[in-house]
């Protein structure tokens, strides 16, 4: 049987050899290599961590909203429904759904964030 490398496989090992190779480079190089090494690192959250967080979004949003359908479809609508002061903090379970959502984001984009009062 043939196979290949997933896409997760193939995009963490070009972010290992930028690492590898920048201590080599020159400061400007070096500086981007590293920013292209982090973009690696965060496609690679996002194809490993991302479906869950997409799964628990659309989870929660459903629950907030009352209703199923796509990640696109209840974003738009939370979003229109936010804008339009139809649902406010005091919504039942929008402010926890918010916060999960935020936090699951946080974790692909930035993993080493600690906000504020947290260890």
């Amino acid at each position: 049987m043939i196979t290949h490398p997933r896409t997760e496989e193939l995009v963490e090992s070009v972010r290992l050899w930028i690492d590898e190779i920048r201590p080599t480079l020159d400061p400007r190089n070096a500086f981007l290599a590293r920013v292209a090494a982090n973009a690696m690192a965060t496609v690679y959250r996002e194809l490993t961590v991302g479906p869950a967080a997409d799964a628990e979004a659309v989870a929660r949003m459903g629950e907030v909203l009352g209703r199923t359908g796509t990640y696109e479809e209840l974003n738009s609508e939370l979003c229109a429904r936010i804008r339009a002061g139809e649902l406010t903090v005091e919504s039942p379970g929008l402010l926890a759904a918010l916060t999960v959502m935020a936090k699951n984001q946080l974790a692909i984009d930035q993993p080493s964030y600690k906000p504020e009062g947290s260890l």
